[in-house]
C-alpha cells in the first residue's frame, strides 16, 4: 500500500476494518480507532465482537456470518458499538468477503445522526399522534357537555371520558356540596374507606400523581398495594378562582405521565370546570327568572304556574287547596318614616317570616309591591285558618332596623278550594276571592284573617 493509499485508509470518513475469516481483527484504521478510543494493538488479534455490545455479538455471531457465508457480502447491517467510554456508537456495518485475501472487510458508518433523526421523527410522529388524540377527545366531550343541563350530567361524562382517554381502571369525580365538602358525584373511588381524606390532595392547585410506594403519602400508598393499583392522579377543577371539585383517576399499571398527560388533564378540566360554571349559572338565572330578586320568594310568574298545578291536583286526587293573600298593613306609612331602604328590609323580612309560617309543602310567593301569596296545598279551613293565625303571630313582632324598631302586621284574605263540594275555579278566581276577602280584613280593622265566601 503507497503512502497516499495508507493515508487515505486512515482518515477515511468511514471506518474500515478487516479480520480473517474466523472473525480475528487483522487491521483497522484510524478513524474507527478514533471513534472508539482503543488502541491498534488493542485491538490486533482480537475478535471484531470485542467492538459490540451484547446484542450486536449474538447477532453477529448467530446471523451475520451465516449471511456472510452465504451471499458473500451484507450491507447496512444497524448495530451498536461499545466505546472504552462505556458509550454506544450506532454504526451501519457493510461487510464482504474478499476470497482472494481469505479477509473479510468491513466498512462501517457512524449512524449517530440517522438515528437522531428517526429518533426525532419517532417524536414528531407522537406528538402529532397525541395532539390529534387530544383534538379528538376534546371535541367529543365537548359535544357531550353541549347537552349537559345538571352538575350530575357534567360529572358522568367527564368521569367516563376520562377513564377512556387516560386507559384508567376507575374515575371519580368529586364535587364541592353546599357545606364545602368533596362529595363524589359519578365514577367510583375504590379507596373509599380504606384511607382518610389527605387535605392536601383534595385541596391541590396542580395535577397530583401518587404512586404505590410514594414516601410522602404513604397511608395512600398502601392503600393503593391493597387495592392491585398501581398510581392516582388528582386533578383540580376551578373556574375563575373557585373550587369546584377534583378528578381522580385510578391506574392498574404505572402509566407514563409525561406531558402530554398532564395537558391533556387540564384541557379536560378546563372544559369541565367551564361547563359546571355554565350549568349553575342557567341554573341560578333559572332561579332568578321565577323568583322575586329582592326577597327570594316565587315571584308572580312561578306563583301562577304553582297554582295551576295545584289545582289539577286538587281535582284529581279530590283534596282541599287554601290560598292565603296577605298585605303588609300601613306599608306606606313605613316609606315615608323610614325610607324605602328601610321599606325594602321590612319586605325582606317580612317574606323570611312567612316562610317560617307556612308549612315546608307551601308555596310563598310576592306579586308585587306589598303583595304577598301563600299556596297551601292538601289544606281544609281549619288547618289553613290555623296557618293564617300563625302567620299573623310572627309578623306583629318587632323589626330592628338601622334607624329605629317598626311595629309591622299584615291582613290575610283566606279563599278555599274542595273539590268534593266547590264547583272548578280557575287560579285567577281563587285569586280574585283571596284578595277581595284581604280588603275585608283591612276594612275590619287590620292585623286579621277574613275567609272569602265560596
Amino acid at each position: 500500500m503507497s503512502t497516499t493509499d495508507a493515508a487515505w485508509y486512515d482518515q477515511a470518513p468511514c471506518g474500515l476494518l478487516s479480520t480473517h475469516l474466523d472473525g480475528t481483527i487483522v487491521d483497522v484504521n484510524e478513524t474507527l480507532l478514533r471513534w472508539t478510543g482503543h488502541e491498534r494493538t488493542q485491538l490486533i488479534g482480537q475478535p471484531f465482537t470485542l467492538l459490540l455490545d451484547r446484542g450486536g455479538q449474538m447477532f453477529f455471531e448467530t446471523r451475520h456470518r451465516q449471511l456472510l457465508h452465504l451471499q458473500g457480502a451484507v450491507d447496512e447491517v444497524s448495530l451498536t458499538i461499545r466505546t472504552t467510554a462505556g458509550a454506544d456508537l450506532p454504526v451501519l456495518v457493510n461487510a464482504a468477503r474478499d476470497e482472494d485475501a481469505a479477509l473479510i472487510r468491513f466498512a462501517i458508518l457512524n449512524a449517530t445522526g440517522r438515528v437522531q433523526y428517526e429518533r426525532e421523527l419517532v417524536t414528531a410522529r407522537r406528538i402529532a399522534e397525541e395532539s390529534a388524540q387530544r383534538v379528538r377527545i376534546l371535541q367529543e366531550v365537548s359535544t357531550a357537555f353541549g347537552v349537559s343541563a345538571t352538575d350530575e350530567d357534567v360529572a358522568l361524562t367527564f368521569a367516563a371520558v376520562a377513564r377512556e382517554a387516560f386507559a384508567a381502571r376507575e374515575t371519580g369525580v368529586f364535587l364541592l356540596d353546599d357545606a364545602g365538602e368533596l362529595a363524589l358525584v359519578a365514577g367510583a373511588n375504590p379507596l373509599e374507606g380504606k384511607v382518610a381524606p389527605v387535605r392536601e390532595l383534595r385541596e391541590t392547585t396542580l395535577v397530583t400523581v401518587v404512586h404505590d410506594d410514594d414516601a410522602l403519602f404513604p397511608d395512600v400508598a398502601r392503600a393503593l398495594r391493597e387495592e392491585d393499583l398501581s398510581s392516582l392522579s388528582v386533578m383540580p377543577l376551578s373556574a375563575e378562582g373557585e373550587r369546584l371539585g377534583v378528578l381522580v383517576c385510578f391506574f392498574a399499571t404505572r402509566s407514563d405521565f409525561d406531558a402530554h398527560f398532564f395537558d391533556l388533564q387540564q384541557a379536560l378540566g378546563r372544559q369541565a370546570s367551564q361547563t359546571l360554571q355554565r350549568v349553575r349559572l342557567q341554573r341560578r338565572l333559572a332561579v332568578l327568572a321565577l323568583h322575586d330578586q329582592l326577597t327570594g320568594v316565587a315571584n308572580r310568574q312561578l306563583l301562577q304556574l304553582t297554582l295551576d298545578e295545584a289545582l289539577v291536583t286538587a281535582t284529581t286526587a279530590g283534596v282541599p287547596l287554601a290560598v292565603l293573600f296577605l298585605d303588609i298593613d300601613d306599608f306606606k306609612s313605613i316609606n315615608d318614616s323610614f325610607g324605602h331602604a328601610t321599606g325594602d328590609m321590612v319586605l325582606i323580612e317580612l317574606a323570611t317570616r312567612l316562610r317560617e309560617g307556612v308549612r315546608a309543602g307551601d308555596v310563598v310567593g310576592r306579586i308585587g309591591g306589598d303583595e304577598f301569596v301563600a299556596l297551601c296545598p292538601g289544606t281544609d279551613a281549619i288547618a289553613a285558618e290555623a296557618i293564617a293565625e300563625r302567620i299573623l303571630a310572627v309578623c306583629r313582632k318587632p323589626i330592628e332596623v338601622p334607624n329605629g324598631v317598626i311595629s309591622a302586621s299584615v291582613s290575610v284574605g283566606l279563599s278555599l278550594f274542595d273539590p268534593d263540594i266547590d264547583a272548578p275555579e280557575t287560579g285567577a278566581q281563587l285569586l280574585v276571592r283571596a284578595d277581595a276577602a284581604m280588603y275585608d280584613a283591612k276594612r275590619a280593622g287590620k292585623d286579621r284573617v277574613t275567609v272569602s265566601a265560596a
